[in-house]
């Protein structure tokens, strides 16, 4: 039997023993387990954070965002509103409502820059900080927003034209569905840049999809040299497969944006490719990116670079590494 040790060194183990506990997370000098999240001991927990885009009513691909955004927020313990109007009128008194009522940060997209440039000024008037998402590439450090989390459509738009090189097409249609909307008019631009054939564009009214299906199918009929039509979202994408077969077109498809219907058309060889953005992820870094610099005063990119999401290219070739995370409508 060993000899127990002096009173002495009972006292030096116990306070050993205890300095130890107190590095470590969930260990109390008495014993008991820290049951404070993060955020709570941060001082955050309840942190209001308020979500605007200019996405409609029922839009799959904003839906992502919205899921990654709630993903972040649960983690971080943050109070999320998620708002969204398509007129950029609306989206931008959305965003006052915001500052009224004391959001701690907010994240936007910048789709039609002009009309949220007010709103952005009166809430860094207001102390509130703003990052940027999905659109406003070339506005956001110039509208004074803390950080941004999208692609540069520009630089997609050219990948998708020099992919199109690589298909031997030569005559591209390139479908904008939202006149005005500077993400995207610079991804048919970025097309134009990077594609050695021809590179028209159709504006298509993107709230009515049988408007936008007849105007496609209208233009094929017109015009059989076109070969490649590009869209700029998954719906339009198999909308304008559809389009095609109506036309007796055999032009082919290719696309930006995915949703579950779209990775199955990418599987099927209905849709040639997509380009995927990460909406998801966009969300998430949006909201989490307010927390860390909220809690820690990180801010990603360092407020001189944005945080790029995209483009990352879906084909026929590696699908079936999405398919079963979009068959749970996170891409």
């Amino acid at each position: 039997m060993k000899t127990p040790p002096p009173s002495s060194a009972f006292a030096r183990i116990a306070a050993l023993t205890a300095a130890a506990c107190l590095l470590l997370a969930g260990c109390s000098a008495v014993g008991g387990s820290d049951d404070a999240s993060g955020a709570e001991a941060a001082g955050t927990s309840g942190m209001k954070i308020t979500l605007i885009t200019h996405g409609g009513d029922g839009d799959a691909f904003w839906e992502l965002v919205r899921k990654g955004a709630e993903v972040a927020a649960a983690k971080d313990g943050v109070d999320l509103t998620y708002a969204h109007d398509d007129d950029p009128a609306g989206q931008a008194e959305l965003m006052r409502d915001a500052i009224r009522e004391k959001a701690d940060g907010i994240a936007v997209t910048l789709a039609k820059p002009s009309a949220m440039a007010g709103p952005v000024a009166e809430a860094r008037a207001a102390g509130i900080p703003v990052v940027g998402l999905n659109s406003g590439m070339d506005q956001w450090r110039s509208a004074g927003l803390l950080g941004y989390f999208g692609q540069n459509e520009s630089v997609a738009g050219t990948v998708v034209g020099n992919r199109l090189d690589g298909l031997k097409a030569k005559h591209a249609l390139c479908v904008i569905h939202e006149r005005g909307n500077v993400a995207l008019e610079a991804r048919c631009a970025g097309v134009k840049k990077g594609f050695g054939g021809e590179t028209e564009m159709l504006y298509v009214e993107g709230t009515d999809m049988d408007a936008a299906t007849a105007a496609i199918t209208d233009r094929l009929r017109q015009d059989s040299s076109i070969d490649e039509v590009v869209t700029l979202g998954a719906q339009f994408a198999l909308a304008a497969v559809d389009a095609a077969k109506k036309a007796g077109s055999d032009a082919r498809v290719a696309t930006f944006d995915l949703n579950s219907d779209l990775v199955k058309a990418v599987k099927d060889g209905d849709v040639q490719f997509a380009v995927d953005q990460q909406p998801y992820l966009q969300g998430y870094l949006a909201v989490d990116s307010l927390w860390l610099y909220k809690t820690n005063g990180n801010t990603l990119g360092g407020g001189e670079a944005p945080v790029l999401t995209g483009p990352a290219i879906v084909s026929k070739a590696n699908v079936s590494s999405v398919t079963r995370f979009a068959a749970n409508g996170t891409r």
